[in-house]
């Protein structure tokens, strides 16, 4: 999976965002910029987290933005991958629910989506990769840590 983020340009590291909504639209910035979304599928996932709460945060530290499968702006399948180094805060009053690493999905292929998905879980399952990732500042950094583990 960090193999094909990096080949498609699927990445991007920021300092620090203003909110957790600038968040998610920064960490699909590279899914924009090739048309895999359009804006108003990013919104549509801002929407989401405003009416179910911030769901995206999966783990400490690393959240999965994403939006029902098909919805209206998403034009392909992919993964992207941004890494904030200020960590975003979702919910003042939830510790667990802050981020610096993201991975929004975007979905129009059903069985693509769950493999992306378990590809995923299965990569944030090894902590030896998260740490990597927290420590990643670069696309060189990037790319050593897929060619590492993959």
């Amino acid at each position: 999976m960090l193999k094909e983020i990096v080949e498609k340009g699927h990445y991007c590291f920021v300092e620090k965002v203003d909110s957790w909504q600038d968040a998610i639209r920064q960490s699909y910035a590279p899914l924009l910029k090739d048309n895999t979304v359009e804006n108003k599928y990013v919104e549509a996932v801002i929407e989401c987290v405003n009416k179910y709460g911030p769901y995206i945060v999966i783990v400490p530290g690393i959240a999965m933005p994403h939006s029902t499968e098909g919805a209206a702006g998403c034009n392909g399948t992919a993964v992207s991958f941004m890494k904030v180094e200020e960590e975003v805060d979702f919910d003042p009053e939830d510790p667990d629910k802050k981020a610096k690493l993201f991975f929004s999905l975007a979905a129009i292929d059903h069985e693509q989506h769950i493999q992306n998905i378990q590809s995923l879980m299965d990569t944030l399952m090894n902590e030896d990769i998260v740490e990597a990732l927290m420590n990643a500042k670069t696309k060189g950094d990037l790319e050593k840590i897929a060619n590492q583990y993959e």
